[in-house]
C-alpha cells in the first residue's frame, strides 16, 4: 500500500469503476484534469458519462489493462484504487501488484478529498445517502457551489458526484468496512448508529467505536438526539430532534406528516426560525432535513436560503423514487434493506395511500450474513404492508453457507405477517406481479440488489394491460 494519493498528475485507474461509490471519485478527479482510467465488467451510464469526462474506460477486468500505461505521457505507472468489492485474485488487481503500483482503497481517495476542502461527512447506520444529497442540494441552490460525492444519483447534479467552485465538499462517508475512521471532516453529520455490515462488524460495540473515532477526527459533530447512542455515547457538538420534549438545538413542533410532504416549525435554541415544508415523506426525511438545517446555519446560512432548498429537494434516486404509475398503480424502488429502514419506508407508503389502498411489498433480502444476523427483526418490519413478497437473497459475493434463506425469511416473516409468499427469482416475481396487482396499490420494491430491474417489464405490462381488479387473485 502506498502512503497517500498523488493529485499531482500522477495516473489513476480504478478497478471497477463503475461502482457507485468508485465512479463518483474517479468523476471529480477527472473533471479535475487528472489523467484518470478504470475497468468495469461491462458499459453503463455511469461508464459512458466518466469517459465523456475523458476517463479512459476498459470493459474487462484483465492483466492487460495495465499495458495502457507502458507508454503512458506520464511515464509513470498508475496508481491502483480498489474497493472492497475486489478479491485478492482479481487477475488485474494482481498484475499491478507485480508492477509495483501503488494500492489505495476507494476510502483513501475520499480522505485526501476531505482533507482538501471544507469537508462535510455524514455518517450514519441509515439516512446518509439522503442527508448528503439534501445537504448538497441546500448548498447548490443557496450558491454556495459545492464539490459533492454521494451513494446515490441525484437528478439535481444528474449522477452521485458534482464539481464546484467554492472550498465546500460533501461526501456520504461509510461505516461498512471500518473505514470510516480515516476521514476527518470539518464538520461531521451522524444520523444513526446500529449493528448492521455483520461481515465485518462483531458487536454493536465495534460499530460504536468506529463512529466514536469518526467524530473525535471532526471539528463539529452534529448528531440526532433521538438515536440514543448518539445521544449518550457520541455527545454531538450540535445535536437535532424530531421527538417532543427532546433537549436539542435544533427541534421541530407542530409537525403536520401528510400524503404530499411534511411541515413543521424549526427551532433554534428554543428560537423560531421559521416554517419549513417539505416534498418528501415521513419522519426520518424530516429528522434529515433538520441535520440539513443544523449544517447550514452552522456555515452562516439564513433560514430562507435552507428552508427554500429543502424544499425543492426531491431525494436521492433508489430512495422512495417513483418509477411509474399506470393503471391507477404506483411503483416505488427504495434501497431499504435494514430492518429498521423497511419499517421507515413502508410507514412512509402507508401515509402515501392511507388505509383504503394495499402496501405491496416485494422485498429481496441482501447478503446471508445481514439476513442470517437480522432475522427476528426483518420478521417484524413488514406491519405496514397488506402483501409480502420475498424472494431470493442477492448474495453480494458472499458464500452461501446453507444456513439461511428465502423460504425461511418467509416463514420467520409468516409468523407476524397473515398474508407473504415466497417467490424464488426475480422472473417469478415479475410473473406473479403480472397477476395480482389492483387498482390503487403502491408497489415498493425494497433492497439493495437488483430486484429493481424488473420494474420497467412490470410498469409495461400495466400500460398496455385492461384495468386491474381492487379483488384480484391474492389478497
Amino acid at each position: 500500500m502506498g502512503n497517500s494519493v498523488d493529485f499531482g498528475g500522477r495516473p489513476i485507474h480504478f478497478i471497477g469503476i463503475g461502482g457507485i461509490g468508485m465512479s463518483g471519485l474517479a468523476y471529480v478527479l477527472a473533471r479535475r484534469g487528472l489523467p484518470v482510467s478504470g475497468s468495469d465488467l461491462k458499459s453503463t451510464n455511469i461508464t459512458q458519462k466518466l469517459a465523456a469526462e475523458g476517463a479512459h474506460i476498459f470493459l474487462k477486468q484483465d492483466a492487460s489493462n495495465l499495458d495502457f500505461f507502458h507508454n503512458h505521457p506520464s511515464g509513470q505507472t498508475p496508481q491502483i484504487i480498489c474497493s472492497t468489492a475486489i478479491g485478492k485474485t482479481n487477475g488485474e488487481l494482481t498484475a499491478a501488484l507485480e508492477l509495483g503500483c501503488p494500492i489505495f482503497h476507494r476510502s483513501d481517495v475520499l480522505a485526501a478529498l476531505i482533507a482538501e476542502y471544507t469537508s462535510i461527512g455524514v455518517a450514519g447506520t441509515h439516512g446518509k445517502t439522503t442527508t448528503s444529497s439534501a445537504i448538497g442540494y441546500m448548498l447548490v441552490t443557496a450558491g454556495v457551489d459545492p464539490t459533492i460525492v454521494v451513494g446515490g444519483e441525484v437528478t439535481a447534479w444528474d449522477g452521485n458526484a458534482r464539481v464546484g467552485n467554492s472550498e465546500y465538499f460533501v461526501a456520504e462517508v461509510d461505516e461498512s468496512d471500518g473505514s470510516l475512521v480515516k476521514h476527518a471532516p470539518k464538520i461531521g453529520v451522524i444520523t444513526n448508529i446500529e449493528l448492521d455490515h455483520p461481515d465485518h462488524y462483531k458487536s454493536l460495540e465495534q460499530v460504536i467505536d468506529t463512529f466514536t473515532t469518526f467524530s473525535q477526527q471532526c471539528q463539529v459533530t452534529i448528531g440526532s438526539a433521538d438515536c440514543e447512542i448518539v445521544r449518550d455515547r457520541i455527545r454531538p457538538t450540535i445535536s437535532y430532534s424530531v421527538e417532543p420534549g427532546q433537549l436539542a438545538n435544533y427541534t421541530a413542533e407542530a409537525i403536520d406528516y401528510h400524503c404530499a410532504g411534511t411541515s413543521a416549525e424549526i427551532y433554534e435554541s428554543g428560537e423560531l426560525l421559521g416554517t419549513l415544508k417539505l416534498g418528501v415523506l415521513g419522519k426520518h426525511n424530516l429528522s434529515n432535513a433538520l441535520a440539513a438545517i443544523a449544517v447550514g446555519r452552522k456555515i452562516g446560512l439564513d433560514f430562507r436560503s435552507i428552508s427554500s432548498g429543502l424544499a425543492g429537494f426531491n431525494g436521492a434516486k433508489r430512495r422512495f423514487e417513483l418509477r411509474g404509475y399506470q393503471n391507477d398503480i404506483t411503483f416505488i424502488d427504495d434501497y431499504a434493506h435494514h430492518p429498521s429502514e423497511i419499517l421507515v419506508t413502508l410507514s412512509a407508503a402507508r401515509l402515501r395511500v392511507g388505509a383504503e389502498r394495499r402496501v405491496v411489498a416485494i422485498f429481496q433480502p441482501h447478503r446471508y450474513s445481514r439476513t442470517l444476523e437480522f432475522l427476528a427483526e426483518f420478521a417484524q418490519s413488514f406491519k405496514d404492508a397488506d402483501l409480502v413478497i420475498i424472494t431470493d437473497i442477492y448474495s453480494a459475493g458472499e458464500a452461501d453457507t446453507g444456513a439461511i434463506s428465502g423460504e425461511k425469511v418467509v416463514a420467520q416473516i409468516g409468523r407476524y405477517h397473515p398474508n407473504v409468499r415466497f417467490e424464488p427469482t426475480l422472473d417469478a416475481v415479475s410473473q406473479f406481479l403480472t397477476h395480482n396487482l389492483h387498482s390503487g396499490d403502491i408497489c415498493m420494491f425494497l433492497g439493495a440488489g437488483n430486484l429493481n430491474q424488473i420494474i420497467p417489464d412490470v410498469v409495461e405490462f400495466y400500460r398496455t394491460a385492461t384495468n386491474p381488479s381492487r379483488s384480484g387473485s391474492v389478497a
